[in-house]
């Protein structure tokens, strides 16, 4: 299964891919996994070069992520079981924002080179839920500041609208326990 998974920080993103790559290694599958999309990557670096990564000059950073785009486009490929944590889409929301703002990808061209079978998810949760699990469990160096967690959704909602890949799906995380947002997406997924 090739999945990408995308939505606001908070939504749910890597709490959906490491319940699959738990369930795909209970059924003798192991996914590749990738979710260090978020600038700083918190999943492969150490404290020391999250800081670097965060001080990295805009267009270093633009530079730095649409090449890790085109690397990933090739693993999406490579692989028959992967999980994306964000890919793409998170840049087309994020980049311009945050990390390199003014400086906006065209994520589009991308996908006509991913395979026809992997899976867009998109996982959403209502404002103040996204505001209360920002508030119980902080990031480390969160991304989004909670004044910009309704535009953020909603641009989140707009390029997943957007997405070309064939095989897409929306869950709303909200009122969804780890266990019942993995049996959602297996159900929406088709998956055996």
């Amino acid at each position: 299964m090739r999945v990408i998974a995308v939505g606001c920080e908070y939504s749910g993103v890597s709490t959906l891919i490491d319940a699959l790559h738990k369930w795909g290694l209970e059924r003798g599958e192991n996914h590749h996994l990738d979710d260090h999309f978020t600038i700083p990557d918190a999943f492969h670096l150490s404290d020391e070069e999250q800081r670097a990564m965060l001080d990295m000059l805009p267009a270093i950073k633009e530079r730095f992520q649409r090449f890790q785009i085109v690397y990933h486009v090739r693993l999406i490929n490579y692989y028959e079981h992967i999980l994306l944590g964000g890919f793409h889409i998170e840049e087309a929301v994020y980049g311009h924002r945050y990390y390199y703002p003014g400086s906006r990808q065209h994520v589009r061209e991308y996908e006509p080179d991913m395979p026809d079978d992997a899976i867009l998810v998109q996982l959403s949760a209502r404002a103040e839920i996204i505001r209360k699990r920002m508030r119980a469990e902080p990031h480390p160096h969160q991304l989004v500041p909670d004044s910009d967690v309704e535009e953020i959704l909603d641009a989140f909602a707009a390029e997943y609208g957007e997405s070309t890949i064939g095989r897409k799906f929306e869950i709303d995380t909200s009122d969804l326990t780890r266990e019942q947002l993995l049996a959602r997406f297996l159900e929406l997924a088709d998956a055996p």
